[in-house]
């Protein structure tokens, strides 16, 4: 019996070996599953991450976009609304109507402007050149602004002998249109010498200094020289 068995066992070695054969294949592809399921694929890793750092920039491209996009709108509207105030037709502004101008006697409702009726015509320009001689008439009349300068003359005799009275009565004779004479005094020089101290004011449109102090000048029986002591303008 432990013969025949022995020997069934060496006819059946070829099935054993087989099967022994087909298990390791068997285990080896289970390891290759298990490994697989246990490891993570490297280059599928690595495209899932490459394709969400490109959807990220995307959509910050897109929201750039969006951005720029609602910022020309809003710089388009702006420019239509100054374009429209600009554009905008002014209102039609009101032509003044013409004045009428009332004279005090019995013109009442004479138009100055003109009107078609001739006479009317007639009558507004003769009122119109009457009161423009009236404004002129006024016009002249309004003071005018004279140029004056208030003078002090020293004015100095030969000698201490000098009738100093006489000398100042014939310097007042000078006269001419536009000198006034004013306040005058004796001042002492030396050994017992004065000089005529004497003030007037002048217009500086009619009277000159030079041709002044030439006229004194002239009288030269009581009048050596004749200084200017002081020259204010009025």
């Amino acid at each position: 019996m432990s013969a025949l068995v022995h020997e069934k066992v060496w006819l059946d070695k070829t099935l054993y070996t087989d099967a022994e054969r087909d298990y390791y294949v068997s285990l080896s592809k289970m390891d290759s599953v298990a490994s697989l399921a246990g490891v993570p694929n490297i280059e599928l890793f690595n495209k899932i991450n490459g394709l969400e750092k490109e959807n990220s920039t995307l959509k910050k491209s897109i929201d750039d976009l969006r951005n720029l996009v609602i910022s020309l709108q809003a710089r388009v509207d702006s420019l239509e609304k100054v374009g429209t105030k600009i554009g905008a037709p002014k209102p039609h502004a009101e032509v003044p109507k013409p004045q009428v101008v009332q004279d005090d006697d019995d013109d009442d409702g004479v138009d100055l402007f003109g009107s078609d009726d001739e006479e009317e015509s007639a009558e507004a320009a003769k009122i119109r050149e009457e009161r423009l001689a009236q404004y002129n008439a006024k016009k002249a009349k309004k003071p005018v602004l004279i140029a004056k300068s208030n003078i002090i003359l020293d004015v100095k005799p030969w000698d201490d002998e000098t009738d100093m009275v006489a000398m100042e009565k014939v310097v007042r004779e000078i006269s001419t249109d536009g000198l006034l004479w004013g306040a005058a005094k004796l001042v002492p020089l030396a050994y017992g010498i004065h000089k005529l101290q004497i003030s007037c004011v002048v217009e500086d449109d009619k009277v000159s200094i030079d041709w002044l102090t030439e006229e004194i000048e002239k009288l030269e029986d009581f009048v050596q020289s004749v200084d200017i002591a002081a020259f204010n303008k009025v």
